[in-house]
């Protein structure tokens, strides 16, 4: 039994009332004050601290990071060409190797409380399959640890360079789980060959969307039509998601709200990096269209940036800051968006802080949910499945 039960004493669910949590066989058993442990059972004095779900990391680039590697100075140029062309050289100049980086990233992610990652994984005809298969790896290596789900995403576009759709294909056979696509008039030129390619995938595979969408203003207001339009001609309703989304912080705002309440009506979901130099979605003109907004890191101290580090309740401060939220209703959806949305999209079973759910939970040394987001203390502890895998902000496995 001291295996597989476990009592938390004096922890504050969500910074509600302080009760005792009863953990066993992974799952939350029972919630009520003044529990006692079971003769042998481990059990655990939370200190008052808040307890949150796992924090959850909806969208990244795990093959991509220069963790460990020593400081890079930033080289590529300003536009998205450049980055992925600069990227494709020092990829191999710098010996990024896929496997090694994203084990670095995941555990980085879970010392900060992550119990859940969606990452994008490049497929593209100068590296192939060893994104891929390094993440894979990685995921295999941290199962039980951490949740990896893997997209495979044409970071250089579908069309422009022949033979990555059929490593796409490749990717879906061998167990990737999300198909991705990327600015479907900008990159490939030819919005409908690729979104047919990408929803063509999905169908065959039965597998949700995630699409990069970095065009501005009208540009991407058509991009975001016709992903509508697929979405609803092959009933994806809920299995769509649309990472970044910046025409959605266009000036006219009557514009965006008529796309937002298409994607409502088409249950699209939107992905942020809540970015401080592009115009992006308002998140208070989602919740209030029911739109499901989730957040992530984006690249982590890699070939496109020397920023980030893989917390994601630092994550919903810069959501709050991005979006003026100032109220703590408000800072707490921020994390709301940073938990349960990030949930939502990547469809977690048993997700959250009932009795039955299963035991993903992170404790935070802080006095409300909305001062964890803004102060983000390291992370007392984190558990996966009930079982401890973290503790005061560094994950309990090496990092290679």
């Amino acid at each position: 039994m001291a295996k597989e039960t476990l009592l938390l004493r004096n922890v504050r669910p969500q910074g509600g009332e302080t009760v005792d949590v009863l953990i066993r066989d992974g799952h939350i058993a029972r919630i009520a004050a003044d529990q006692h442990a079971a003769p042998g059972a481990q059990s655990i004095d939370g200190e008052n601290a808040i307890l949150l779900p796992g924090l959850v990391e909806a969208h990244t680039h795990l093959d991509k990071t220069l963790l460990g590697m020593g400081w890079r100075p930033h080289q590529a140029g300003p536009t998205l060409k450049d980055k992925i062309d600069t990227e494709r050289h020092l990829r191999r100049e710098w010996d990024i190797d896929p496997h090694r980086q994203s084990m670095r990233q995941a555990l980085l992610s879970l010392g900060h409380g992550s119990t859940a990652i969606r990452s994008h994984v490049d497929m593209d005809t100068d590296c192939g399959m060893e994104g891929f298969e390094g993440v894979s790896r990685t995921r295999e290596a941290l199962a039980g640890l951490i949740d990896i789900q893997i997209v495979a995403f044409p970071q250089s576009g579908l069309l422009v360079r022949p033979g990555t759709l059929e490593l796409m294909d490749q990717a879906l056979r061998d167990g990737a789980d999300v198909v991705g696509g990327l600015d479907p008039c900008s990159m490939d030129r030819d919005p409908k060959g690729h979104l047919d390619m990408v929803f063509e995938l999905a169908e065959r595979y039965g597998k949700p969307v995630d699409i990069h969408l970095h065009e501005p203003g009208e540009l991407g207001a058509f991009s975001i039509e016709l992903i509508t339009e697929r979405c609803r001609a092959h009933a994806m309703q809920g299995r769509v998601t649309i990472s970044h989304a910046f025409c959605l912080g266009m000036p006219d705002r009557a514009r965006a709200l008529s796309l937002i309440d298409d994607l409502a009506e088409a249950h699209i979901h939107i992905a942020t990096v809540a970015t401080p130099f592009r115009p992006v979605p308002l998140a208070d003109d989602l919740r209030a269209a029911g739109v499901t907004l989730c957040a992530g890191s984006d690249g982590i101290r890699d070939c496109w940036g020397p920023y980030g580090n893989a917390d994601m309740l630092e994550r919903a401060m810069h959501l709050g800051l991005r979006n003026n939220f100032r109220r703590d209703e408000d800072v707490e959806h921020a994390l709301w968006c940073c938990t349960y949305g990030g949930a939502e999209v990547m469809n977690l079973e048993n997700y959250g802080l009932t009795e039955g759910c299963r035991a993903d939970l992170v404790l935070v040394g802080a006095e409300t949910p909305a001062h964890a987001v803004v102060t983000h203390p390291p992370r007392k502890l984190v558990l996966k499945g009930g079982r401890i895998v973290a503790e005061n902000g560094c994950a309990l496995r090496d990092a290679p």
